[in-house]
Order: C-alpha cells, then sequence, then structure tokens
C-alpha cells in the first residue's frame, strides 16, 4: 500500500515538470509556467501526502490525493478560461474560440491524474486481520 502511495506521489511531482500546455508559437508549459503559485499548491499538497505515506495515515494521503484531484481540474477549468479571455480582444465570438480551440492540452495531465487517482485509491484496500501472538 505504501509502495503504491509512494509511486502516485512519485508521478504527481514528476507530472508537474511535464509538458502540461501546448501554446503555438510559444511552446510547451508545465505546472510552474502555467501558474507559480499552482504549483507551489500542488507541491505543498504532494509534501503534506508524505506526511501521511511516512506515518502510515490512509486518511490523511486520500485527503491529500483528492485535494490535489480538485486542483487539477481547477488547473483545467482555468486555463480553458484563460485561453479564452486571451484573445477577448477579437470582435467576434467564434474567432475567439477557433484561437483559444489553439491552445492544447498536453500527455502530462494524464501523468498528473493517474498519481493523484493512485494517492486515492492505494489506501483503501480492505484491512488484513492482524493478529498478535503473547
Amino acid at each position: 500500500m505504501k509502495n503504491i502511495q509512494l509511486l502516485g506521489l512519485l508521478l504527481v511531482v514528476v507530472g508537474s515538470f511535464l509538458p502540461l500546455v501546448h501554446v503555438p508559437v510559444i511552446g510547451n508549459w508545465n505546472y510552474w509556467k502555467l501558474d507559480h503559485y499552482l504549483a507551489i499548491a500542488c507541491w505543498m499538497f504532494a509534501a503534506c501526502a508524505v506526511f501521511g505515506i511516512v506515518n502510515n495515515n490512509a486518511k490523511i494521503v486520500r485527503f491529500f490525493g483528492i485535494l490535489l484531484i480538485l486542483l487539477f481540474a481547477l488547473t483545467l477549468v482555468a486555463v480553458k478560461m484563460q485561453s479564452l479571455q486571451y484573445f477577448s480582444f477579437l470582435p467576434f465570438k467564434s474567432w475567439r474560440e477557433t484561437f483559444a480551440g489553439v491552445v492544447k492540452l498536453k500527455w502530462g495531465w494524464m501523468v498528473e491524474f493517474l498519481g493523484a487517482f493512485l494517492m486515492v485509491f492505494a489506501g483503501s484496500s480492505k484491512k488484513i486481520n492482524k493478529r498478535t501472538q503473547v
């Protein structure tokens, strides 16, 4: 259980350095280039999850895994809204949507979400009946 949670944590941290968004002409952006504050929040949640993994507390790991999933979903919505806002100077709505559509999501999001889901669901395995001998 700990190994799977650590693997999920590693995927979340490594995924934050992978390409998440492709902006034409500018190139690929990772979490730090998207927004510094969101990247710091992601790493802080990951650090808190390490605390839960080290102390063998599945509730803490699950809680911060869910927070990471919510953070990633919020970031995806923010990227879409920001790309629409970026082209707000265009006079027609169809042009705005067309130009905003050139901002593409990359494969790094799959790594991020996979790591967070591993952290959430690895701790939910059934408990084994532990008996101590006297």
